[in-house]
């Protein structure tokens, strides 16, 4: 239905930024910051070896201390990031001691010892220097302290690491990746983390690469919105997105008067299931928050004792992924028939089979999380319920179930749209739709590479995979599809538009989205290029971001044309306003905020502030939560009797969902982001990630002015939807059918003097893309001209 061309495009851009990403894999394990098999002093003594970093690295990731505080930036906001902390204690602790002995320029030497390498790259034996090792053994009694605090003054539960070997491996972990952001890589004049953190006390300042490829992706981002508004003024009208006007005139069909699939009714208990765990999310987040302007007491409760920083921030994040994934799998499961024309037998039962072990891995690697966070002993190094990285915190058992529940979700699909494929071209809408359904789960499973064991650099690069290409490419990808797909069943867009509209997304995303998963790696312990591409492809991703825009606004004016001219009132008002929102968020939050802190030169100094924490909210619940509810909505339309309906919930959820996130966005954690990034840059990195800057009373006002965005879109926004999705439970349809209408919840009005039954081709001349199913049931025709099941409702 679309030239070769564009799946020329698709093709090219896709083979570029997975051969360059290729290269980037390889470069990450040969030339990353090294890893030494061990560290000694002047006299070859022992100080602490490679197993000991591997082992803290370890412990650092299953009592869940990167969703405390960071290692290299990246982890939570609440605690130091451990690499900075160490570098600017043991620094102090080296210069106090060549202060003391007298040398005339202590600062001097001590830029010199800290920046000298000393790793002997044939041996693998890293040399520290005495005051270098004098400095680990302070801080060795220092972290002791610290996380063997008999109270919950830090957020997290009482003596929480006090084994001694623990606390070792832990200062040795901390050690070695804040020798890393110091001691020059072989043959440049800046540190293995590309001088990240801005530290004065060793000269870490800005690299000329840092510099020049924020320029430079700047320009890139000028050119390339140049070149798409050119490209939009000259083809739009071609692809016919401004002629909704010359679109027939349609009768979108009501709830009730939509058949129901046993399948699809199946799908209530999802949606029910989504918004407890976006109850549940919303909750945890408002604890989250709290923790930042009081530490030890929730109005009165030692919270911590029960649910630590560390522990609540697990869950929540978790839960902001998995609910909204959820949505995504049962809104597949729904459209499937939509697509087919019918539903196989005993669909339902394997539905229900997903939605159970879904359940099952939750429930699993929620236990398994908070057996890890709290040091149960039989926890320990166990697949089921040790912790791994930020975002893939599910114990390895539990991600494995996931990866073959998504794998089984993909199935599902297949098997309910396999004769709908069968009889269309392999690139047709419904391949695309099952193309972009399968990589779901494949690029989820890469993430299975980033082990707690395997060096930091690398794990860095494969987490991010996950982070970056499943979240922000490939899941975006499928809700595009999705839309269009939606947007073709209402008539408000046909198919050949569809295609074209969701191909551009495809070769936009792509173009930017594969390689500007580098620019989470800008100070991971990297080679430059890294931070080179991802700066410059980075900046590109707000291209798809900014057409989405213009695209969501387009279908709602088609939209709007179309239900003037409908003799029957459009049943997905506010299912549409969750999807309009989606563009506004995923402009704002994806794009502007997204590229503000993706510029190599902000990341240096605002890397694990609040400005991430900003774009991480506007971004992941303005576009992903947004959908997640428009797309329940979207399905529960048809699954609650019309009787039933609660408009007015849904307009009060979708008001107050979007204004409680605007209001935690622009009320506390844009300006604390900027007030933060300010004094990273005047004051020094290490004091702007401090305890004491966040409990400063200026930004705890701040934090407090959060609280009515909270209770706004916890109790407006999210029990609304929690109400409805339950009416979707009580109330489902039952009376389900294995047939359904293909591809259209709409009927033509027919002309004057015209006269059509199901499965024909409207008499009138109508463009075949928008055709009648008619009341009856038959064989339908499809566009490439074979047969294919199909019939009314």
């Amino acid at each position: 239905m679309v030239s070769k061309g564009w799946l020329q495009g698709v093709a090219m851009v896709m083979v570029f930024g997975f051969a360059v990403m290729g290269f980037l894999a390889l470069r990450t394990y040969t030339d990353s910051m090294p890893q030494p098999k061990q560290v000694v002093d002047s006299q070859g003594e022992v100080v602490f070896t490679t197993e000991d970093i591997t082992a803290g690295q370890q412990t650092f990731v299953r009592r869940g201390l990167q969703q405390y505080g960071s290692i290299l930036g990246h982890g939570g906001y609440l605690g130091p990031d451990y690499t900075a902390d160490y570098l600017r204690r043991s620094s102090t602790e080296v210069l106090e001691a060549l202060t003391a002995s007298g040398i005339q320029d202590p600062q001097g030497a001590l830029v010199e010892m800290m920046r000298t390498n000393r790793y002997d790259k044939a041996t693998g034996d890293l040399e520290f220097t005495d005051l270098q090792i004098q400095a680990f053994g302070t801080l060795k009694q220092h972290y002791a302290e610290f996380f063997g605090s008999p109270t919950t003054q830090y957020g997290l539960i009482p003596n929480a690491i006090t084994d001694s070997a623990d606390i070792h491996d832990l200062t040795a972990f901390f050690a070695w990746t804040s020798w890393a952001a110091s001691a020059e890589r072989p043959g440049h004049n800046y540190s293995y983390t590309n001088n990240w953190p801005a530290e004065p006390l060793v000269d870490n300042v800005p690299t000329a690469d840092i510099i020049v490829w924020s320029g430079l992706s700047l320009i890139a981002l000028m050119v390339a919105l140049g070149a798409l508004f050119g490209l939009y003024g000259r083809w739009s009208k071609r692809m016919g997105w401004q002629h909704g006007e010359e679109t027939p005139a349609l009768s979108f069909r009501q709830p009730g008067e939509v058949a129901v699939t046993p399948a699809q009714s199946a799908t209530a208990w999802f949606f029910f299931v989504v918004a407890l765990m976006f109850l549940g999310q919303a909750f945890l987040g408002a604890a989250i928050e709290h923790y930042r302007v009081d530490l030890s007491s929730f109005f009165g409760i030692d919270l911590a004792q029960l649910l630590p920083f560390n522990l609540a921030r697990t869950w929540h994040v978790q839960l902001s992924l998995l609910w909204t994934a959820t949505s995504f799998l049962a809104a597949g499961i729904f459209l499937a028939p939509y697509i087919s024309g019918r539903e196989p037998k005993r669909q339902h039962w394997l539905a229900y089979g997903l939605l159970g072990a879904l359940a099952l891995v939750i429930v699993g690697s929620f236990v398994g999380e908070a057996l890890s966070i709290f040091g149960v002993e039989a926890a320990k190094g166990s697949p089921f319920w040790d912790m791994q990285w930020e975002y893939i915190d599910l114990p390895k058992v539990w991600q494995g179930m996931l990866v073959v529940g998504l794998f089984l979700w993909i199935a599902i699909i297949y098997r309910g749209i396999r004769a709908r494929l069968k009889s269309e071209h392999r690139f047709n809408l419904p391949w695309l739709f099952f193309y972009a359904g399968l990589a779901i789960p494949a690029f989820y499973a890469v993430g299975m590479l980033a082990g707690t064991e395997v060096h930091l650099s690398v794990a860095e690069f494969w987490r991010f995979w996950v982070v970056h290409l499943w979240v922000e490419d490939f899941l975006e990808l499928f809700t595009t599809v999705m839309v269009a797909y939606i947007f073709v069943m209402l008539g408000v867009v046909n198919r050949k538009i569809a295609m074209q509209i969701i191909l551009l997304d495809v070769i936009l995303y792509s173009a930017g989205g594969i390689l500007g998963t580098m620019h989470h790696l800008y100070f991971s312990g990297t080679p430059v290029e890294h931070m080179a591409l991802g700066a410059f492809f980075s900046a590109l991703e707000v291209i798809p971001l900014t057409f989405l825009t213009i695209e969501a606004w387009s279908f709602l004016q088609l939209g709007a044309r179309q239900e003037s001219r409908s003799s029957a009132p459009f049943p997905h008002r506010w299912a549409v306003m969750f999807l309009v929102a989606v563009g506004f968020w995923n402009f704002l939050g994806a794009g502007v905020f997204g590229f503000l802190i993706n510029l190599p030169i902000v990341s240096y100094y605002e890397i694990g502030t609040a400005l991430t924490a900003n774009h991480a909210h506007a971004a992941m619940m303005g576009v992903y939560g947004m959908m997640g509810v428009g797309l329940s909505l979207f399905a529960l339309r048809y699954l609650i009797p019309a009787q039933r309906w609660p408009d007015k919930l849904a307009k009060i959820s979708f008001w107050c969902l979007n204004i409680g996130l605007a209001w935690m966005t622009f009320a506390t954690l844009l300006p604390l982001g900027v007030i933060q990034l300010w004094h990273s840059i005047n004051d020094g990195y290490f004091e702007a990630r401090s305890l004491n800057f966040i409990n400063e009373p200026g930004n705890a006002v701040l934090e407090w002015l959060r609280m009515p965005g909270d209770i706004v879109f916890i109790v407006g926004g999210v029990m609304p939807f929690v109400w409805i999705t339950w009416l979707g439970v009580r109330y489902r349809i039952k009376a389900t059918t294995h047939d359904v209408p293909m591809e259209a919840l709409f009927v033509e009005a027919v002309p004057t003097g015209a006269t059509f039954t199901g499965g024909a081709e409207p008499t009138s001349g109508y463009s075949s893309d928008h055709r009648s199913t008619g009341t009856g049931t038959g064989t339908g025709i499809g566009e490439d001209g074979g047969d294919r099941p199909g019939g009314g409702a």
